[in-house]
């Protein structure tokens, strides 16, 4: 079954996009990770930026496009853009919320060790990658050591007020499972996540946000090498939940990649999967505006948004 069949087979409208509310920019291909379940294929190797042209068209639609409210930094890892932080500036002189979407381990490379006060003094929400509570769960997936470094960045967070009640500075954490299954109920998740990083480092954050991998690129290939992609793709398929249609990214997110062409959502710009199937840049619109209502484009990915309790970015969709 396509993905087009189960949405019409429950009576539901074809994807459309609403009104536009965030403007996520994927700044560079470039990361100091490999995670093997990484859809935008990231490395250190990568070199692909966005240059100086199209962030300053990105911020000249931001004063054009009012009703958007947010500004979605990701990569790669965002921070390894050579004008990152002038760009969260000038995001935040607007007025709007700014999300840094961070791997955690950044925090520690040379010369970005000043890079979490810089967050915290221009109250940048940081979404940090943990996939799991438990280093046996973390290093194979994002790397020897990277679990410990990570809750090393994250002490240093809470040290600077995040995730700290009543400070204002947002510290959410995304899970994402580390096999070929779905991610457990949030609220159940995020309760442990608490105990067990509270317990044994001394963490506080905000909230989890769970996020089903997509069997696309990096992690379809993982997939395959172990047997397990048809299976995983059916297990998509057969836990398609319409209750998670209505509240899909794709429909709010405008997405931005290095070279400035306009997507609906970050899988969809890996997949090179354009915004209503016209192929666009950020140059020929003169307002965000202009993408509403616009016919969003699908694959059989998209059944990773609307498996069991919904994914996104920004967490489940439905109960």
């Amino acid at each position: 079954m396509s993905f087009e069949d189960a949405i019409a087979s429950r009576g539901l409208e074809p994807l459309a996009r609403s009104a536009s509310r965030v403007l996520q920019l994927n700044l560079t291909r470039r990361c100091n990770l490999a995670c093997h379940h990484c859809h935008v294929e990231s490395s250190p190797r990568r070199t692909e930026a966005m240059d100086a042209s199209v962030i300053e068209r990105a911020l000249a639609l931001l004063e054009r496009s009012p009703g958007i409210d947010s500004v979605d930094l990701t990569g790669g890892a965002p921070e390894l853009h050579p004008v990152f932080r002038e760009l969260v500036r000038a995001a935040r002189a607007s007025g709007r919320r700014v999300i840094d979407r961070c791997n955690l381990v950044i925090l520690d490379e040379p010369g970005h060790e000043d890079l979490a006060g810089f967050l915290a003094s221009n109250r940048v929400e940081v979404v940090a990658s943990l996939p799991c509570y438990e280093s046996e769960n973390v290093d194979p997936q994002r790397g020897r050591g990277v679990f410990a470094r990570s809750i090393a960045a994250l002490q240093r967070l809470n040290a600077l007020g995040y995730g700290r009640p009543g400070s204002g500075l947002v510290l959410d954490l995304v899970h994402n499972p580390t096999g070929a299954f779905l991610p457990s109920a949030q609220a159940e998740l995020e309760r442990s996540y608490k105990r067990e990083l509270g317990q044994r480092h001394g963490i506080e954050f905000d909230r989890l946000l769970t996020l089903t991998n997509m069997p696309i690129r990096r992690y379809a290939e993982w997939l395959a090498r172990r047997g397990e992609l048809a299976a995983y793709q059916a297990l998509l398929v057969n836990h398609f939940n319409p209750a998670a249609v209505p509240g899909l990214m794709c429909r709010t997110t405008v997405s931005v990649d290095w070279r400035g062409e306009l997507f609906d959502c970050d899988f969809n710009q890996a997949l090179d999967l354009p915004c209503g199937g016209k192929r666009r840049t950020i140059f020929a619109i003169g307002s965000l505006d202009e993408l509403d209502g616009e016919p969003i484009a699908t694959g059989e990915h998209c059944f990773g948004c609307t498996a069991g309790a919904g994914s996104s970015c920004y967490g489940a969709l439905a109960p």
